[in-house]
């Protein structure tokens, strides 16, 4: 997982994949449970993401604070993760409101 920072202090990071390299825009670092996770969006060619699709993984760094992004197989794990990020999109709407 590398990590590069743009202008406007937005964060990215890149993915590895099998069938290549995405670039993503970190969205939030949250805890759920004990455990840290990492909202991404993933972005197209030209930096954009289009269809609002978000990839959750598990956020863990080493002793020397190196970053990594762990997949998450477990349904249910999943599930608490993805439960928690909607909470935080609830907050951060409501606090944009007041």
């Amino acid at each position: 997982m590398g990590k590069k920072e743009d202008n406007d202090d937005e964060m990215y990071v890149d993915l590895e994949l099998e069938d290549g390299k995405v670039t993503c825009s970190i969205v939030t670092i949250f805890e759920c449970e004990g455990k840290d996770y990492i909202a991404l969006l993933p972005l197209d060619d030209n930096m954009e993401n289009t269809d609002g699709e978000v990839w959750i993984y598990r956020h863990k760094e080493d002793k020397d604070g190196n970053p990594s992004c762990e997949y998450i197989d477990d349904e249910e794990e999943y599930e608490k993760a993805s439960d928690a990020f909607d909470e935080y999109l609830d907050k951060e709407e409501f606090d944009e409101i007041v």
